[in-house]
């Protein structure tokens, strides 16, 4: 097993291949963050490709050695008998590019809560955390390969609330496909969720609120409103650049990766979103609304086409991305998974982020310097 420099073309066909991979993963993620190095590596089985990865370095300064970070990632077959030697042969050629660690997020999910299990959790004053709660199921790919990292050196932190560490281990999702993969009928995504969520789709469709997917010119409407949800809920916005390079890059490489929705009432912009999809998954990657006119439920409606649209395109999943596992009536995110769970979806746990020390005493410096900010 041997790593080594591919095309964006041999990685996006891979991708191709496999059905999907997370957006982070892409070769046009690299341009998104051009605050970092980015490159696509192949790992190869002998001469046949088995895996990619988009890796992204960041030179510690001064000096020039790098974090070699892998986004969610590396897109691998997890079940595959080799992935050891897979992640041994990457660590290998991160040292030939002066990589000091690496930092890998594999997207496998070890553990997950049906939409039942998490509103007792919500209800029942005695539980804090969604892991004080015995999962629905715990996969064993995720066990075993969670063994495997832990035997094979590799470090992770568990300990970190929100996501300021990297990719949120615990994120939400709602399966669009049956167990024996037919795709689920709208009246059947309806049914599964909260009454909460179909009063207020139907008040929506009511009130005469009306959703339509947007421009690129769309994007500084949706950024004016996602500016007025940052001062209510008290986190930094982007500048619009970002959105607008994220919306380049990513429809360059796909006319369909990347849409913006805008939900209208009388001509008013109460609701907007943007949603990206790689093969058969759909995220829901960033979302906004006004102070004004709550009462008509522009997010509700918003969110009901994404998935509707998703459903359509025959994605398998639609991802509303991370929560925090904190389900406690104080916890300041409580609100989110809320929100989240009314869906009928799921809370999954992925493996979270793991670090390998290349170079040990560069690597600990890193870490207390990552402590101070």
């Amino acid at each position: 097993m041997t790593c080594r420099p591919i095309s964006a073309e041999q990685h996006l066909a891979h991708i191709g291949q496999r059905g999907s991979a997370s957006f982070l993963q892409t070769p046009a993620w690299a341009k998104v963050k051009s605050e970092w190095r980015g490159e696509s590596v192949g790992f190869f089985d002998g001469d046949d490709l088995v895996g990619v990865a988009l890796v992204l370095y960041r030179q510690l300064p001064k000096l020039k050695r790098y974090l070699a970070y892998l986004p969610e990632g590396p897109v691998l077959d997890w079940a595959r008998p080799d992935v050891a030697e897979a992640l041994q042969a990457f660590v290998t050629y991160a040292k030939k590019r002066k990589a000091f660690a690496v930092r890998i997020g594999p997207t496998l999910v070890h553990r997950r809560w049906l939409a039942p299990t998490i509103k007792d959790a919500v209800a029942d004053d005695d539980v804090t955390r969604l892991s004080d709660v015995t999962p629905d199921e715990t996969t064993l790919l995720g066990t075993r390969v969670r063994n495997l990292l832990l035997h094979g050196g590799w470090v992770t932190d568990e300990t970190g609330e929100g996501f300021a560490a990297g990719q949120p281990m615990f994120n939400f999702q709602l399966p669009l496909r049956h167990d024996d993969g037919s795709q689920k009928s709208e009246d059947e995504l309806l049914k599964g969720m909260n009454q909460q969520w179909r009063r207020n789709i139907k008040k929506a469709a009511k009130e005469g609120v009306v959703v339509r997917q947007g421009s690129r010119e769309d994007l500084a409407a949706f950024h004016r409103i996602y500016l007025e949800t940052a001062a209510r809920d008290g986190f930094t916005g982007r500048a619009l650049s970002y959105f607008e390079t994220m919306w380049d890059a990513l429809r360059a490489e796909d006319p369909e990766r990347m849409k913006v929705y805008l939900a209208e009432h009388d001509g008013d912009l109460v609701a907007a979103t943007t949603m990206v999809q790689v093969g058969e998954h759909a995220w829901y990657s960033y979302g906004a609304s006004t102070n004004a006119k709550r009462e008509v439920r522009g997010s509700n409606a918003v969110q009901w086409q994404m998935i509707r649209d998703a459903n359509a395109a025959g994605c398998a999943v639609y991802d509303l991305r991370g929560i925090t596992e904190g389900v406690g009536k104080d916890d300041p995110e409580i609100g989110l998974i809320q929100f989240k769970v009314g869906t009928g979806g799921e809370a999954v746990a992925y493996l979270g982020e793991w670090d390998y020390a290349i170079n040990k005493p560069l690597y600990f410096a890193f870490t207390q310097y990552l402590k101070r900010r």
